[in-house]
C-alpha cells in the first residue's frame, strides 16, 4: 500500500479514515486490471466532492460579489472547470497516487490525464467532506480553489479563449483577430477543420476540431499561449 503522509501534509488534511483518501484516488481503470483491489473506484466519491465544490464556491460568490448572476456562473465555471482542477491537483502531487491502469499510467500528457486529475480532486473533496466534515470540506475548497479567483478574475479567465484573445488584441495591439479556414477534409459526418487565427494579416496560430468553431477556440488557446497571454 502506498504511504499517504506526504500527500495528506500538501492537502493539509489528516484523515480518520485513510481508506477514504485512498478510494479517491482509484480510477475506474485499474478495477480492471486489479479486481481483487479492496475499494472501488472514485466515481462516487466524485459525485459527491463535485457537488460540495460546487455548492461552496457558489455561496462564496453570491455572499462576497453583487454583481449579476450571469457574472458569476462565469466565475464559478473559471474555478471548477477540468483546467484549473487539474492544475490544482498537480500542485498538490496527487498524480503521483493515482491508482491507474498501465495504459491509464503512461499517459501522462493530454485531456485524458487532465480529466483524471480533476475527477480525482473532486473525490478527494469528497472523502475530505465524509471524514473530516463540511467545515474541513469548506476551509480546503477555500484554501486551493478560491484562493485562485483574484488570478481569474485580474486576467479575465473567466472568458473563453476567443473572447480573451479579442479582448487583449484589441487592448494590447490595437487591432481585431480574425479567422480563416486553412483546409478542411473528411466525409460530411466526420469532417475535421483547420483553422488559422490572424492579427491583421499576420498568422499567429493554427487550431483543428470538428467544427468551425471548435478549431477557432483551439487556434484562440494557441495563439494565447504563443503570445504568452495565459498569464
Amino acid at each position: 500500500m502506498k504511504d499517504f503522509s506526504q500527500l495528506e501534509a500538501s492537502l493539509g488534511v489528516t484523515f480518520k479514515d485513510q481508506d477514504l483518501l485512498r478510494q479517491s484516488l482509484v480510477h475506474r481503470s485499474y478495477l480492471n486490471e486489479n479486481p481483487g483491489f479492496p475499494l472501488a473506484h472514485n466515481e462516487r466519491l466524485e459525485f459527491l466532492g463535485d457537488a460540495v465544490l460546487e455548492l461552496v464556491v457558489t455561496e462564496y460568490l453570491y455572499q462576497r460579489y453583487p454583481n449579476p448572476e450571469g457574472e458569476l456562473t462565469n466565475w464559478r465555471a473559471a474555478l471548477v472547470n477540468a483546467v484549473m482542477l487539474s492544475s490544482i491537483a498537480s500542485s498538490l502531487g496527487l498524480g503521483d497516487y493515482l491508482y491507474l491502469s498501465r495504459g491509464e499510467a503512461k499517459d501522462n500528457n493530454g485531456k485524458a490525464r487532465q480529466y483524471i486529475l480533476a475527477n480525482a480532486l473532486e473525490a478527494v473533496i469528497g472523502a475530505i467532506y465524509l471524514d473530516q466534515g463540511p467545515a474541513a470540506a469548506t476551509t480546503f475548497i477555500h484554501q486551493q480553489v478560491l484562493a485562485k479567483l483574484p488570478n481569474v478574475l485580474e486576467h479575465k479567465l473567466y472568458l473563453d479563449p476567443k473572447s480573451r484573445f479579442q479582448e487583449l488584441a484589441q487592448d494590447k495591439l490595437g487591432v481585431t483577430p480574425h479567422y480563416l479556414v486553412l483546409d478542411e477534409h473528411g466525409p460530411d459526418h466526420a469532417k475535421e477543420f483547420r483553422v488559422g487565427l490572424y492579427v491583421a494579416e499576420a498568422l499567429v496560430a493554427e487550431g483543428a476540431g470538428s467544427s468551425k468553431q471548435e478549431a477557432q477556440v483551439a487556434a484562440a488557446e494557441a495563439g494565447l499561449r504563443i503570445k504568452q497571454w495565459n498569464d
